[in-house]
């Protein structure tokens, strides 16, 4: 993909948000959103100088919009909503969300149906491609009005106000870093103050985030269940393509044709797979991995649906409409981002709870088919992998208490004129949690199912399966005395997390995995 990302009156791709946020893409405005959202301001200016009050452009904003605001106050009032909405609190968020929600509240602008003028929007714009980032707070969105808060401190530092990490992620005052990327602070004109906030964008941006995510860890589970199988010396059998074809859900078909590309030519399989094998059944951690991993991926594929329909829509309160009507609604409420957030999370706790069975059968010298116990050295000086497990198994419980939904909670806000809300901003945080911690109990699966197959030599294991080891091994001894396990985990975690797993695998097969 270019390295500039071109935003435009229709809805921007997935992989262009993933860009922007995550590698630092520049951002410019197409000719079409110029165009556009010069006649939406036209319409703007219009209603601004009529006699008859219009909501979010002549009043007060929520409970207070029965105010008429004069004129003359109208600058205040763009300046007073975005100071006290600024009321984020906690921890700071990651800068790859920030970048996401900020340019998902630019592709909304760019749609021509906020009222915001062209050099508001182009200041936005310009944040994303110097590389400035506001400070944002874990704490402050119901998710209705969209993310109010977190799209206020951005807001704020347009205005030349809060706090921003300049290009090099120094946390300084918004107003030095944009004198020194040359930007003036926005003084913001009727409607722009809305326009910038009522917005679900920090949803929708974590979302995208999460499916880019669980795109690389659904391939990483069926690399770390093939490896598994095989070190577990189980049967692919059950892997074929016409068992698979009796339950017809694509996802599961997806996740089996992983596991049999993983399994070829697996000189562990070929040792267990003659007349006299007495393995009848394999425990359903190793049995079922394509229904779970395929249910997960079939789930990931419906939030993405979701997700499309977000990224192609334009969300304000109130609208601009084509023929000049400015009108209230309610497309800012984030029920419809927040299910499928709340929805993603339970996948992702049993596709880890699953891979922790797997992890635990390696351990146990009554499962885990002749090898040493804990696959320790010494048995007994040794205690091998054996909490590496724990680790697992503390990471799993938390999943699991995240998987409960946030989108079922509601607290009345703003003098209960917002009098339900989606609490969808929630859903996102303990999604992105959920999936830090389905990336640790996968790095330890593949770290201890590596070890056993190193245990199984002279046995060769598969060639997709061999070249996942080596990449490991890189940074990774192999089997032998106990050694603190920490080093090892995070450097797995990594190999995970960066794909390499995935891209080592593939280097080994005809076809990528699906």
């Amino acid at each position: 993909m270019d390295s500039t990302v071109t935003i435009g009156v229709g809805p921007s791709s997935r992989a262009e948000v993933v860009a922007v946020a995550r590698h630092g893409a520049a951002v410019r405005l197409g000719d079409d959103a110029v165009a556009a959202i010069g006649s939406s301001r036209s319409f703007v200016d219009d209603l601004a100088s009529a006699v008859t009050p219009t909501y979010g452009i002549s009043t007060g904003f929520g409970a207070l919009a029965t105010r008429h605001i004069p004129t003359a106050k109208r600058a205040q009032l763009q300046r007073s909503l975005i100071r006290s909405h600024a009321a984020g609190s906690g921890p700071e968020v990651e800068t790859e969300v920030v970048r996401a929600l900020m340019l998902l509240r630019l592709s909304t602008l760019a749609t021509g149906r906020t009222g915001i003028r062209l050099e508001t929007a182009r200041a936005l714009a310009r944040l994303l491609t110097a590389g400035v980032t506001p400070i944002v707070h874990e704490h402050g969105s119901l998710g209705c009005s969209g993310d109010l808060a977190p799209l206020a401190h951005c807001a704020l530092a347009l205005i030349g106000e809060g706090e921003v990490r300049d290009p090099r992620g120094v946390r300084r005052p918004a107003a030095g870093v944009l004198a020194e990327i040359g930007l003036e602070p926005v003084e913001l004109a009727e409607k722009e103050g809305l326009a910038l906030v009522n917005g679900t964008d920090g949803m929708l941006g974590m979302l995208v985030l999460a499916l880019d995510d669980l795109d690389r860890l659904l391939k990483v589970a069926d690399i770390g269940a093939a490896m598994s199988v095989e070190g577990l010396l189980g049967t692919d059998r059950v892997f074929a393509a016409d068992l698979q074809d009796l339950r017809p859900h694509p996802g599961q078909a997806q996740s089996a044709a992983n596991l049999r590309a993983m399994l070829a030519d697996s000189g562990v399989v070929d040792s267990h797979r003659g007349p006299d094998c007495n393995r009848v059944q394999d425990a359903y951690s190793l049995r079922c991995a394509p229904q779970v991993l395929g249910a997960a991926r079939d789930t990931a594929a419906y939030a993405a649906v979701v997700a499309e329909r977000e990224l192609a829509s334009a969300i304000d309160n109130p609208v601009v409409l084509a023929d000049g009507r400015v009108e209230s609604n309610g497309n800012f409420h984030g029920a419809p981002i927040a299910y499928v957030l709340d929805f993603l999370a339970i996948p992702v706790a049993d596709v880890a709870s699953m891979s922790e069975r797997r992890t635990d059968r390696f351990l146990d010298m009554t499962r885990n088919a002749g090898l040493p116990p804990f696959l320790a050295d010494d048995p007994g000086v040794d205690s091998g992998h054996m909490i590496a497990q724990y680790t697992q198994a503390a990471i799993v419980s938390e999943l699991k208490r995240l998987a409960s939904p946030a989108s079922v909670d509601s607290i009345p806000s703003s003098a209960m004129q917002e009098d339900h809300v989606s609490m969808g901003w929630s859903s996102a945080r303990k999604l992105r949690r959920s999936i830090d911690g389905l990336t640790r109990v996968l790095a330890i699966e593949i770290l201890t199912a590596a070890r056993a197959l190193d245990l199984r030599a002279p046995l060769a294991p598969s060639p997709a399966t061999a070249a996942v080891i080596a990449v490991l091994r890189e940074q990774v001894a192999g089997p032998g005395p106990d050694r603190p396990l920490a080093p090892e985990i995070e450097a797995a975690v990594g190999l995970v997390a960066s794909g390499a797993f995935v891209t080592a695998a593939e280097s080994a097969l005809t076809e990528g995995l699906a």
